[in-house]
């Protein structure tokens, strides 16, 4: 059996990585197209629970990560400084950049929304237009990035497709929506515009259910790929297709993650879009929803990091 080298510190980070840079990118996509937060309340109370969420999955994935694969030797501890020292066009040193340009501006994106009296066109709202419209392209990058950086590895042939960074960008982005749901829902929202709230709520509902189904026709595309690829990706795939990790990959991500939430999703949000009915999905099937994508999204970075090292390496 092949070693395991990258384990759940690794998973972690990926996971993380994604839901916040998915939070910030959602926060500033709302925040920007709301006109900054006029449009409505319920908008501006979308953006603040992003930007508050973004940064800290981010900061405790990259720890996470650094606990993984630094050294606590003397004289080792801060080796991973290197990667900013070195830069070149590789995967790693430009996903530093990306993970240390989100986290400082992640953090003054949030800062500008703390505090209850944060409002549209507050003191703070210049800086936070600017911090917006950098939070889009960085936490796309960064959410890329992951997905990028396991397919530069040939050897690895489970990792060897274009489509996992894809895959793990839209996941991304679902599991982001998904935590600023289920905060809301925990915490609820500080806004008086009822109205507000309900079309905030079906935003973000049809939002996710808009990509749990681009999510499931790339997963359907990245099987394709590898089956259509000749030599060892071929191979590599059939660990999720009758292999050990099949279940965890189907029953864990696909059913769970995407098909079980999706299925709920429209039964809510159809009347509303068909129909223009109030959008009211119970408190607590949305508690439910959230759960169920975020442990889709966490099961995903499971299964491939563990296929890609079960499955490889091959020669190059």
């Amino acid at each position: 059996m092949l070693e395991i080298h990258w384990g759940l510190p690794v998973i972690i980070y990926l996971f993380l990585g994604g839901l916040g840079a998915g939070a910030g990118v959602v926060s500033a996509s709302v925040f920007l197209r709301s006109h900054a937060g006029d449009a409505s309340e319920g908008a501006f109370d979308i953006a603040r629970w992003g930007a508050l969420i973004a940064p800290i999955p981010v900061i405790v994935g990259v720890g996470a990560l650094v606990f993984e694969l630094g050294s606590f030797a003397v004289g080792d501890m801060f080796r991973w400084i290197n990667l900013f020292l070195t830069i070149n066009l590789s995967p790693m040193s430009i996903g530093s950049w990306l993970l240390a340009l989100f986290v400082i501006v992640s953090l003054v994106y949030a800062y500008t929304f703390l505090g209850s009296n944060s409002r549209p066109g507050d003191e703070h709202h210049g800086l936070r237009k600017k911090m917006a419209w950098l939070m889009v392209p960085l936490g796309v990058g960064v959410a890329l990035y992951t997905g990028i950086l396991l397919g530069a590895m040939p050897s690895r042939p489970f990792w060897n497709s274009p489509i996992l960074a894809m895959l793990f960008l839209i996941s991304a982005l679902s599991t982001g929506v998904a935590s600023i749901l289920l905060m809301r829902c925990i915490f609820g929202g500080s806004s008086s515009d009822a109205k507000g709230v309900e079309d905030s709520k079906y935003l973000l509902s049809s939002t996710d259910m808009l990509l749990i189904s681009f999510e499931v026709l790339v997963v359907f595309l990245f099987i394709m790929y590898a089956h259509l690829t000749v030599g060892g990706v071929e191979h590599a795939i059939d660990v999720v297709l009758g292999g050990s990790l099949t279940s965890l990959f189907w029953l864990g991500f696909v059913v769970i993650g995407l098909i079980i939430p999706i299925l709920i999703e429209l039964k809510y949000v159809l009347p509303r879009l068909l129909k223009q009915e109030h959008y009211a999905m119970p408190h607590a099937m949305e508690l439910a929803v959230c759960m169920l994508v975020i442990v889709g999204g966490f099961m995903l970075r499971y299964v491939v990091v563990i296929a890609g090292q079960v499955t490889g390496p091959i020669g190059i």
